[in-house]
């Protein structure tokens, strides 16, 4: 065979190929049997090899190959991939309804309604048609380039199709879920047992443990399918509404769930989960839910986000699975605002992959509600398929040697008298130096959202507080005056001794957001710690704000409110603060250069790559001069960055009259 009647064969067979991994992975409809098939890859492989120069990495023959890696390099993602916020009852998706409506302004919705796959979420990069890159989702902001494994799934084109009538995108970026559908994770679990090896715990696991392993060749025999749901960044196409998206994405070779409704009204969404609640089990993967979603893109940029999760779209759960054991016990554990939480304690069972052995009984009204004694048979379940609950007791299988559980009148840990106040169901510890709380009060304030104290966890916090050197937080910072104590615990050592100091020592610098959250006050998240230092600016407005002045804040109401007064009323609270910043602890208020500040009181979206900043720099330098960022461009947006590749969002902007910057223009802003 001459290198001309080589380079056609090669061609010819490239083409029929892929068209067969189309008709198999797309369209479902196969076209030869297996051994055909790999009857072609074989010649193709072999004239490959016999004329190395016709070689291409988007050949077939390429998704294999690559040589094992040490590490996934981090991938930051150009637009965030969002969580999406659960619904576990039919009201609550109407109450989603009815939020989507109130801020579009309009009664007429139309929704997307999708299967939620238990899988794990990618994204898959393509430039001028050819994918050049894949990452996992990893916190939404940043995950890690899985480009190898990727191109060992088959049912990701390695090159999109070109039709006629659709533009090549100089860049789409595409979200999707790898799964393994579960007759591949029998098999899978059964070879793992003859070898001798760990099983998976259920499909989900496996597809991600599989994704995530160095060598591809491994990836490649574990025969892991992709579904795609949605787009990031695009150049040189744009999509309207998710009906457009999913029938277009095939077109390219993207493989989609061919089970998809598209709903004119909420009503229609609720019938397509109850059928799909009873297709579940026939389904050859496993699903954990219906996905609702805004089918219009417009009416999406309207609604908006909040947090990491968007307005937009909702994930129905599926009721979970259920399992029978029997409480051995019933304990009560102390948090750090001193609840008193009864937990049962199971006989292990299996259940949705994992083995259980406590569940949670949330308080007492709810235990006598459900009337759970110890030595009880019980009905559990996992709460959104996470949290272990009982749903309730046997009562057949009763013997008459079970036995009612009473809550402790004085504190399992440190012997204080337990109160519930007339307006709550909670019992709660009124000994603030109870060490459990304080145990609790300093994982809390160390945690990565707060002070972010690396190296500070379970194990140390109880180690430093059982030697006596830890007795409330500020004593964190007096620690490297007692180093010698800090040297002598166990496991502790001179070197782990110097990364805890340093480690502490770096957390007292700490902005007002972190500093709020980290404190501790009953309802304050992240989210609202952020709303707050960005509305007070300083620590000493918020502890003097009054409640007029903090139901103002967006998402404070008067619970939020009472609680936030009566943290800082309380003297012991305030003597706190003060010993902290007596210790140190410098507090970075927005307010400091940011009152007189362009961009103080403006909102600002970035879109696009940046040249000199990462997103999140870009972000950090607003916030810090006291403007907001959003993830949307609205009619509320004060201005929009533009960075090289700007998408939609630039776009957006100009039809609405927005103000657009320039990278050197917002760094100008910014110094002015």
């Amino acid at each position: 065979m001459t290198l001309a009647e080589a380079r056609r064969r090669v061609e010819q067979l490239r083409q029929e190929i892929e068209q067969h991994n189309y008709n198999y992975f797309v369209l479902n409809q196969p076209t030869i049997s297996d051994a055909e098939y790999d009857q072609l890859l074989r010649e193709l492989q072999m004239l490959e090899e016999q004329f190395p120069q016709l070689r291409s990495p988007t050949s077939p023959t390429q998704r294999v190959g690559a040589t094992p890696q040490k590490e996934f390099k981090t991938v930051r993602h150009s637009i965030p991939m969002l969580s999406l916020a659960n619904a576990f009852s039919e009201g609550e998706v109407r109450e989603f309804d009815a939020r989507v409506k109130k801020l579009a302004e309009t009664e007429r919705i139309v929704y997307v309604a999708e299967p939620k796959f238990d899988g794990l979420a990618v994204e898959l990069i393509y430039e001028d048609g050819v994918f050049v890159l894949g990452a996992t989702r990893g916190d939404g902001e940043i995950g890690e380039d899985v480009t190898q494994n990727l191109k060992t799934i088959k049912s990701i084109p390695l090159k999109l199709r070109t039709p006629k009538d659709l533009p090549v995108p100089k860049k789409l970026e595409v979200r999707g879920e790898v799964y393994m559908e579960i007759e591949e994770f029998r098999k899978l679990n059964q070879a793992r047992e003859e070898q001798g090896e760990p099983l998976f715990a259920n499909p989900r696991n496996a597809a991600a443990g599989s994704l995530r392993q160095l060598d591809p060749k491994i990836t490649a025999q574990r025969r892991l399918q992709i579904f795609c749901y949605d787009v990031g960044q695009t150049v040189g196409i744009e999509f309207h509404t998710q009906e457009e998206l999913l029938k277009t994405l095939p077109r390219y070779g993207l493989r989609v769930c061919p089970i998809y409704r598209v709903c004119e009204s909420i009503d229609e969404a609720l019938e397509f989960y109850r059928e799909m609640e009873e297709r579940r089990e026939q389904l050859p993967y496993e699903a954990d839910g219906v996905v609702i979603k805004v089918n219009d893109f417009e009416i999406r940029k309207i609604v908006g986000e909040v947090s990491r999760n968007p307005r937009w779209a909702i994930a129905y759960k599926f009721p979970p699975k259920q399992a029978t054991t029997r409480v051995k016990d019933i304990i009560v554990q102390v948090g750090r605002t001193g609840k008193l939480t009864p937990v049962a304690v199971l006989e292990p069972v299996a259940l949705g992959g994992v083995t259980v052995q406590h569940a949670t009984l949330h308080n007492q009204d709810e235990i006598d509600k459900k009337d759970i004694r110890v030595g009880d048979w019980v009905l559990i379940q996992r709460a959104g398929d996470v949290i272990p609950e009982v749903v309730q007791p046997i009562t057949s299988r009763r013997t008459g040697s079970e036995k009612r559980f009473t809550m402790p009148e004085r504190c399992p840990v440190c012997g204080d008298r337990v109160v519930r106040l007339p307006d709550e169901v909670d019992h709660r510890c009124v000994n603030l130096s109870c060490p459990a709380r304080l145990k609790e009060s300093i994982l809390h304030y160390a945690s990565k959202g707060a002070a972010d104290i690396e190296g500070l966890g379970e194990r140390w916090v109880e180690a430093l507080m059982n030697a006596g050197l830890v007795k409330e937080i500020p004593d964190l910072y007096k620690l490297k005056e007692r180093v010698l104590e800090l040297v002598r615990l166990e496991r502790m050592g001179p070197k782990l001794a110097e990364n805890l100091l340093n480690a502490i020592e770096k957390s007292k610098k700490i902005s007002l957001a972190r500093f709020i959250y980290g404190l501790g006050i009953r309802h304050v998240g992240e989210h609202l710690a952020e709303l707050l230092a960005q509305r007070f600016r300083t620590l000493d407005a918020l502890m003097n704000a009054s409640e007029e002045e903090l139901l103002e804040v967006e998402e404070v109401g008067p619970t939020v409110a009472q609680s936030i007064l009566s943290f800082f009323r309380d003297q012991r609270n305030r003597e706190l603060i003060e010993k902290l910043l007596k210790a140190g602890v410098v507090i970075q208020s927005p307010a400091q250069g940011a009152v007189s500040s362009p961009l103080a009181g403006k909102t600002f979206v970035f879109t696009g790559t940046l040249k000199t900043l990462t997103r999140s720099q870009a972000e950090a330098l607003v916030k810090s001069h006291g403007g907001r960022v959003s993830a949307n461009v609205s009619r509320k947006t004060d201005y929009v960055v533009a960075g090289e590749e700007a998408g939609t969002k630039l776009e957006r902007a100009r039809a609405l009259g927005v103000t657009v910057l320039s990278e050197e223009e917002f760094l100008k802003m910014i110094r002015a």
